[in-house]
């Protein structure tokens, strides 16, 4: 285990990994316009949900990942191999040299910025090949609902964890957000996610945690914005670990990015 000292800490490279939830038509995906154009060719845009309509014009490179398998190679490539995995799991030195056997592979990971749209479609990817794992049967041949549940949120929590170790990149989660009711009926807002377990774990694994929707004042004008804070008076799941933003940011993602991975608070 290598001593990093506090100069290489300071002045290495950083990234954040970014929640952001919101309404289905919010503009989620349209938020790839407000970054930096001269950055766009340092960014690589995840269509897993294939909704790339909003932003069809803008001149960014892309994947399509159709499978979970495909996505966890992205992250592989991105995060590196786990060196305390064995060879049999996802994300272990096996899996990693595997990856860089296919130079489009290792060609993702030059990037910058990852913008993963969406969670939500990603986690139907996983579920989709947990129900056809062979845990998934008991001895007799049948589907056993609590072990589907169980291996889709080991993976997808892996997966996300893979991710939030790529170290000096940034990645940029979407996802749709609902409104749920907890177990006394009281109306709640979450995630958008198979199963409890991910859904729950989540915000404990990224950096930030941000919902964009509309915010009405008081005028009866509702406009977008990113509420960032927990303990907001609206209840949206948010949370900001660098303590360096308002609790109502404007829904720019250059911008927020920038203030957030900023050397100076906002206090």
């Amino acid at each position: 285990m290598k001593l990093i000292t506090a100069e290489e800490r300071l002045a290495e490279t950083r990234g954040v990994s970014v929640l952001i939830a919101g309404p289905t038509g919010v503009g989620k995906t349209s938020l790839l316009r407000t970054l930096d154009p001269t950055a766009l060719g340092e960014v690589l845009f995840v269509d897993i949900e294939a909704g790339d309509l909003p932003v069809a014009s803008l001149p960014i490179a892309s994947v399509r990942p159709r499978t979970a398998q495909e996505c966890m190679d992205l992250a592989c490539a991105i995060g590196g191999a786990d060196p305390a995995l064995p060879a049999s799991s996802a994300y272990s030195q096996a899996h990693f040299d595997a990856v860089s056997a296919h130079p489009e592979l290792m060609r993702l990971a030059s990037y910058k910025t990852f913008f993963i749209d969406s969670l939500t479609a990603a986690g139907r990817l996983f579920f989709r090949q947990s129900e056809q794992m062979p845990e998934a049967f008991t001895d007799r041949g049948k589907r056993d609902v609590r072990a589907i549940y169980g291996i889709y949120a080991r993976n997808v929590i892996a997966w996300l964890n893979q991710l939030q170790h790529a170290r000096g990149r940034t990645v940029v989660f979407v996802a749709i957000l609902e409104r749920q009711t907890d177990d006394f009926n009281t109306p709640i807002w979450g995630i958008q996610l198979e199963g409890a377990k991910a859904a729950r774990e989540l915000p404990g694994i990224v950096d930030q945690v941000v919902t964009m929707t509309w915010i009405d004042f008081g005028d009866h004008k509702p406009v977008r914005c990113f509420v960032c804070t927990g303990g907001n008076p609206w209840g949206y799941p948010a949370k900001d670990r660098s303590g360096k933003l308002d609790q109502i940011e404007p829904p720019d993602l250059g911008k927020f990015l920038t203030k957030f991975t900023s050397s100076t608070s906002s206090t």
